[in-house]
C-alpha cells in the first residue's frame, strides 16, 4: 500500500512544521492542520502529491482540486492561489511537491524514440491527472531513500528520471510534451518566462520579448495568456509585487525603497497596486503577517 507509506513518511518527518524541504534538493513536503483560504503563490514546473487530505488550486479564476486519486501538474512557472479544502490536526493534508526537470523532459522524449500523445493539451499551464500505482511506486522508493542518505546521490537521479518517464506516460503526457518539446510555442514561453524571472525590473518591451523568443507579437501574447491565464505585462507586475513583499517581510525594507528596487518609478501606483492584489496597502499587509508571525514591526512607511 504504496499511498499509507507515504503518509507515514511525510507525517513523520513533518511534525511541527508546514514546509519542509528534504535531502533530495527537487523534493518537497508539506502539511497542514486546518481548512485554509487561497494564498497567493508562484509554482514551478512541479508534481504536486497530496496523500492524505485535499487542497485545490485556483488558477485564472477556475479551480483545480486535488486529492489521493489526482496530482497536481504544472509544466512553467504559473501565478495561482493555493487552497486547503480538507485538514485537520487529527488528519492533516500531507503531499510531496517534486519539481519537474525540462531538460529531462526533452532528453526522455528524444532518446526513447516516445510517440506524441493522441490527444491534444488545452494548452494551460496546469492540470489534473490520475493517480496510479505505477507513480506512486516509484514516489515510495524515493521517499524510502531519505533513510539511506549515502545512496541519494547515487539512486534519486535514477528514480527521478523514472518518475518523469511514467508522468510522459500519463494521462497528462500532452501537456508536458507542448512544454519539453524544443521550438513549441509552449517552450518558447517558457524562455520567455525565464528572462522575466530575472529581468523583472526592467522596463518591458513585449516586441522585444516577443523578437528574443522568435514569435510574432500577437502569438507570443495570445500563447503567453494561454498558458498563463496573464498578459507578459501582468505577469510581470506580479512578479515585482510579490518580490516586493518579501523585501518588506524578509529584508525590512520599508515600501518606497521596495517599490523602487522591483522597478517602480512611482510610490502611490505601486501602493495602488499592491492593494488590488493583496487586498491591503503594504503597511497594513506587512504588520499584519509581521504580527500573525511574532515577528517585530520592522521599518514600514505608509
Amino acid at each position: 500500500m504504496e499511498n499509507e507509506a507515504l503518509v507515514r513518511i511525510i507525517a513523520q518527518a513533518t511534525k511541527g512544521e508546514e514546509n519542509c524541504p528534504t535531502a533530495i534538493p527537487s523534493l518537497g513536503f508539506f502539511r497542514r492542520e486546518r481548512p485554509a483560504p487561497p494564498v497567493i503563490c508562484l509554482v514551478e514546473p512541479s508534481i504536486v502529491l497530496v496523500v492524505q487530505g485535499e487542497k485545490k488550486m485556483w488558477f485564472g479564476g477556475e479551480p483545480f482540486p486535488y486529492d489521493t486519486g489526482r496530482f497536481l501538474i504544472t509544466s512553467l512557472d504559473i501565478p495561482a492561489n493555493s487552497e486547503v479544502v480538507e485538514a485537520s490536526p487529527e488528519h492533516p493534508c500531507l503531499g510531496l511537491v517534486l519539481r519537474l526537470d525540462l531538460r529531462l523532459l526533452a532528453e526522455l522524449i528524444a532518446q526513447g524514440n516516445l510517440s506524441p500523445p493522441a490527444e491534444r493539451s488545452d494548452e494551460r499551464g496546469i492540470g489534473l491527472g490520475t493517480v496510479t500505482p505505477r507513480i506512486l511506486d516509484p514516489f515510495k522508493r524515493l521517499l524510502d531513500l531519505l533513510d539511506e542518505p549515502a545512496s541519494i546521490p547515487i539512486l534519486a537521479p535514477l528514480i527521478i528520471r523514472e518518475i518523469h518517464f511514467r508522468l510522459l506516460m500519463s494521462d497528462q503526457a500532452a501537456r508536458l510534451w507542448q512544454i519539453a518539446s524544443v521550438g513549441s510555442q509552449s517552450q518558447r514561453v517558457s524562455r520567455a518566462i525565464d528572462w522575466l524571472k530575472l529581468n523583472y525590473a526592467t522596463t518591458l518591451r513585449v516586441d522585444d520579448l516577443a523578437e528574443r523568443v522568435q514569435m510574432s507579437v500577437s502569438t507570443f501574447h495570445h500563447h503567453f495568456r494561454k498558458l498563463t491565464a496573464m498578459s507578459p505585462l501582468q505577469y510581470q507586475k506580479w512578479l515585482r509585487l510579490n518580490e516586493a513583499k518579501r523585501l518588506m517581510l524578509n529584508e525590512d525594507l520599508d515600501a518606497t525603497s521596495a517599490a523602487f528596487r522591483v522597478g517602480y518609478e512611482s510610490p502611490s501606483q505601486f501602493s495602488r497596486e499592491y492593494s488590488r492584489l493583496f487586498g491591503a496597502s503594504p503597511k497594513r499587509d506587512i504588520v499584519g503577517l509581521r504580527r500573525e508571525a511574532g515577528m517585530p514591526s520592522g521599518n514600514m512607511l505608509a
